[in-house]
């Protein structure tokens, strides 16, 4: 197993908070199936990922993450709503879920990315549906933590903290995950979450699958014995 990075909490001071928003790069936390390196490269460099209905037009600058590291992003991962580049449901992460509701874990595993701001913006856009071209401004998500750019599914974006001096950001849904019908997720979608789980973190396949198996959505739609099997046989 690989010991996740720990996030550096965000300071308030109105030093750091002016210090932080200059943003030129960040960590993209990815805690869907960009955690599987070949899924995120399809948003860098453009391409359709194995599985995938969509074909994208990647990024202004399609080159790799300058780094990579495992991280534990803190609340909950579910599968809600329909996904028409999978089919099922979705990963949504939310960030305000306790350990108290349904007695789950606190934590997700997730893969940080290290990227420019135009990378970043490139692959959000493509994931809410847009066109690539545009930076965001992500001022207020990284001086407060949070910011609604827009009603879409992946248009909320979250500052989970720092990671050696950068924010680190991903993006999600604006509703709680006590507010959603939950979803169950597909096979191939399953297969991409768990390949970039075990990749990143080093997991065991069993723990992997065990923890996807665990999460609102899949749970009781699929078993942890059914999860690794995706591994094993990818057919």
């Amino acid at each position: 197993m690989i010991r996740p990075r720990r996030l550096e909490v965000l300071d308030d001071s109105p030093e750091a908070v002016r210090h932080r928003t200059s943003v030129r790069r960040l960590w993209y936390a990815a805690y869907g199936s960009n955690m599987h390196l070949d899924r995120l490269t399809a948003y860098l460099a453009g391409g359709r990922p194995a599985g995938g209905l969509r074909s994208y037009p990647g990024c202004r600058d399609p080159r790799g993450p300058a780094r990579m590291a495992p991280v534990m992003l803190p609340g909950l991962l579910y599968f809600a709503t329909e996904s028409d580049v999978w089919t099922g449901g979705r990963a949504f992460y939310d960030p305000d879920a306790s350990p108290a509701q349904d007695g789950r874990s606190a934590e997700l595993p997730s893969r940080a990315y290290l990227l420019t701001l135009s990378q970043f913006s490139d692959i959000a856009a493509q994931e809410m549906g847009r066109e690539p071209g545009e930076d965001l401004d992500l001022t207020e998500a990284v001086a407060h933590g949070r910011a609604r750019i827009g009603p879409g599914r992946y248009e909320t974006l979250v500052c989970a903290g720092l990671l050696d001096g950068d924010p680190v950001v991903t993006f999600t849904a604006p509703w709680s995950s006590q507010d959603i019908t939950m979803n169950a997720p597909s096979a191939a979608y399953l297969r991409h979450i768990a390949a970039g789980i075990v990749a990143s973190h080093g997991w065991s396949t069993r723990r992997a699958a065990a923890y996807l198996a665990g999460c609102p959505g899949a749970d009781g739609h699929w078993t942890a014995t059914e999860i690794a099997a995706l591994l094993t046989d990818p057919s």
